[in-house]
């Protein structure tokens, strides 16, 4: 794969110097999936969050602490979990109507207009977590894609601002609400009676650690919250560096595996479950990766925020009901469509530019508290 990487890598190169984007080669390509972001701003956030994240991972590894994941696998018939899936995307204020859930080799989200959007998941009957964390990050996408309004379908202002912001919208969802201790108190019966059996002798207090729990390894997709941000700073600093030329395409897989050392204390045996384990960079989409680490940035701010505007916030989460929630994101983040910037976007919603140290709060006060830290 050497030589095809170092082709799409060469077009790349040219194409950023056919859009003439000032500074970095990288910003004009960023620019296709996070308007108006810059290389500057991405260094100054990441240069903060990567020593403190690779500081918490060190920590929680040294904790006495040892959640049983144990407990999340068994029998999980695939009806069951899809019916489960079904009822939180039903709460959470998807609609049926403009929208349907689907199968898939890897979850994903298409929104062809406000009136159709499409959410999949895969199932794992030996564990349910895998496809309800699925279900509802792509639900926190749809939802996004089903409050953009059909008024302005077609129109900027009916379309989605950057994948960053796309991103907040299924990591929120996803960690916020559906890993959070609230979310629980009302789904776990609820768990319980869809598995019988399965979980009789799991306390909640067991089943939180558990779905939360923090393990340094290889793989993106498959990393907890408070890994992940490390993955994607890797790869954010290895594709900058290809595309201005400090980084050969031939030294990657080496340098891949020393940051991996460095950052997360783990290195791949085979390419595989390194470098070639995503298919961005195969599809030329450098410039992508940083997103999904903005989408937790955001995330985090616009929580903060929904929770000072909604001070009952949890105790609804405690009664099931998520659609307050929605609501307020759809007042704050979806119709406005493309009518503000990303940094707009989220100055009008919290009041503040944006600021990774309510992520790492976050963080800290989660995993603190899930690990005696």
């Amino acid at each position: 794969f050497v030589e095809p990487l170092e082709k799409i890598v060469r077009l790349k190169r040219e194409e950023a110097r056919c859009l003439e984007f000032s500074g970095s080669p990288y910003n004009a390509l960023l620019d296709e999936y996070e308007p108006d972001m810059t290389t500057t701003e991405l260094d100054a956030l990441f240069s903060v969050l990567r020593p403190k994240l690779t500081d918490l991972v060190a920590r929680i590894g040294d904790s006495v602490v040892e959640p049983d994941s144990s407990v999340l696998q068994g029998d999980f018939p695939r009806p069951e979990q899809e019916a489960f899936g079904r009822r939180i995307l039903t709460a959470m204020g998807f609609d049926w109507e403009a929208g349907r859930l689907d199968v898939s080799a890897h979850p994903f989200c298409s929104g062809f207009s406000p009136m159709d959007v499409r959410i999949t998941t895969r199932y794992a009957e030996e564990s349910f977590a895998s496809s309800l964390f699925g279900i509802v990050h792509e639900g926190g996408h749809a939802l996004y894609e089903q409050g953009l309004g059909v008024d302005h379908f077609g129109l900027p202002a009916g379309d989605s601002i950057s994948l960053g912001i796309h991103e907040s919208q299924s990591r929120l969802w996803e960690n916020q609400v559906a890993r959070g201790r609230p979310f629980w108190d009302y789904w776990y019966p609820h768990l319980k009676e869809t598995f019988p059996g399965r979980f009789d002798t799991v306390s909640l207090d067991d089943f939180m650690p558990a779905i939360n729990q923090v393990t340094a390894s290889l793989i993106r997709v498959e990393a907890d919250e408070v890994t992940y941000g490390l993955h994607v700073i890797l790869r954010y600093e290895l594709e900058k560096s290809l595309l201005e030329g400090s980084l050969a395409v031939r030294d990657l897989d080496q340098v891949w595996k020393e940051r991996m050392r460095d950052y997360l204390g783990v290195v791949p045996e085979q390419s595989s479950e390194g470098v070639l384990q995503d298919t961005h960079w195969s599809q030329g989409l450098i410039g992508y990766f940083p997103t999904y680490l903005l989408g937790n940035l955001y995330a985090a701010q616009m929580f903060q925020q929904a929770q000072r505007d909604l001070p009952d916030l949890e105790q609804l989460f405690g009664s099931g009901e998520l659609r307050p929630l929605r609501e307020w994101l759809r007042e704050k983040v979806h119709v406005h469509g493309k009518t503000f910037s990303a940094s707009e976007l989220i100055h009008r919603v919290s009041g503040e530019p944006l600021d990774s140290s309510y992520f790492l709060t976050y963080l800290e006060t989660k995993f603190g508290d899930l690990y005696a830290l």
